[in-house]
């Protein structure tokens, strides 16, 4: 309440209360995370299948740009109310800006790990911004993750990781949004798979849904990894994963086998695709659907392209592309794989000239 007026949302905790382990309504921490958009896309539906209906669940648009803001508000709130002063997490950079935005926001110490030049800047800028002490380590996210793990069971640090199984609780939240949307799920759901958090989150969401009967069916999870970090794929870790897309790069999930479940059960893929195939979904987005979204974002629409050139049949069916981060996450990247910039002396001849504009 503020002046006595109600928020029409008030974050994902108190929408959908009866879903998530918060007890105390004090304790809840939020920036009024979720009720992202739903944003469909007839012609890349056009170019999928005959009738075929594409969405994309646009998460860059959660208070600190990514899915991440979800399963935080929970892993603190939560934190909160067990009377913790201090949270730490290893990260890529994603969950780095979120945990130092909601431990600024409940008054605790925020301590992020993360890979020395491993993080886009847009990522540390925001964590650095929010107050947190970060760390970066002459090692990648993996290593980051086993020293987080060990601190946190012997000192009176919380772990927001997605190993924090409130994380996963706070993140399902996106599948019900979805479902709430459309009044069913989609047949199919496509994402980005880095630490395999999400995926295993999405499914426990359609499953809760199903199980209550606020649905009727449930839909085929397809996860993709990026080639150069694509443990689950291979069947072993990998020990020097490497990608453009830094949101995926890790090498050894922590919920591996939570998302193998999802899609086994869910009768799914995880497959993966190249920084190419990668690259040109995430071109073809900006360009084609007006979505600047992150690399890794664009794994997601990169497996779909690549599941209907291996001759996969979508039609008729309703299709959601989750979308986890904001572009401005990384700017470089946008910056490197745009065409360059005009730099023209400031005369309108000059101008008219290089534009090629006709007369009205």
């Amino acid at each position: 309440m503020d002046g006595g007026k109600k928020f029409l949302w008030q974050g994902v905790i108190r929408h959908y209360r009866e879903y998530l382990p918060i007890k105390k309504d004090d304790c809840i921490v939020t920036l009024l995370e979720g009720n992202t958009p739903l944003i469909p896309s007839r012609r890349l539906a056009a170019e999928i299948g005959k009738n075929t209906e594409i969405f994309f669940k646009f998460e860059g648009l959660n208070p600190t740009g990514s899915f991440k803001d979800r399963g935080m508000t929970v892993a603190i709130s939560r934190a909160k109310e067990e009377g913790a002063s201090a949270v730490i997490c290893a990260s890529t950079g994603n969950t780095s800006a979120s945990a130092a935005a909601y431990a600024a926001r409940a008054g605790m110490k925020a301590i992020v790990l993360i890979p020395e030049g491993k993080i886009a800047l847009g990522k540390l800028s925001q964590a650095m911004m929010h107050g947190a002490l970060v760390v970066q380590l002459e090692g990648n996210f993996d290593e980051a993750l086993e020293i987080v793990r060990a601190l946190g069971e012997k000192y009176k640090v919380e772990i927001v990781n997605s190993i924090n199984p409130y994380r996963i609780e706070g993140q399902k939240t996106a599948s019900f949004e979805i479902c709430d949307v459309l009044g069913q799920p989609p047949d199919q759901h496509f994402l980005p798979v880095g630490n395999a958090g999400n995926i295993t989150a999405y499914w426990k969401g359609y499953k809760e849904y199903n199980a209550k009967g606020k649905t009727k069916s449930l839909p085929h999870m397809n996860g993709f990894q990026a080639e150069g970090s694509a443990p689950i794929v291979r069947g072993y870790p990998i020990k020097n994963p490497e990608t453009l897309a830094t949101a995926i790069r890790i090498g050894n999930p922590a919920s591996w086998k939570s998302a193998e479940a999802a899609r086994d059960e869910s009768e799914g893929v995880i497959d993966m695709v190249s920084d190419d195939e990668i690259v040109k979904a995430y071109k073809y987005l900006g360009r084609n659907v007006g979505i600047f979204c992150e690399p890794a974002s664009a794994a997601s629409v990169a497996g779909l392209f690549k599941m209907k050139e291996k001759g996969a049949r979508f039609d008729g069916q309703k299709i959601v592309c989750t979308l986890t981060g904001h572009g401005l996450k990384d700017p470089d990247n946008a910056i490197k794989f745009s065409e360059p910039t005009l730099k023209l002396p400031a005369k309108i001849d000059t101008v008219v000239n290089a534009l090629q504009l006709e007369k009205r």
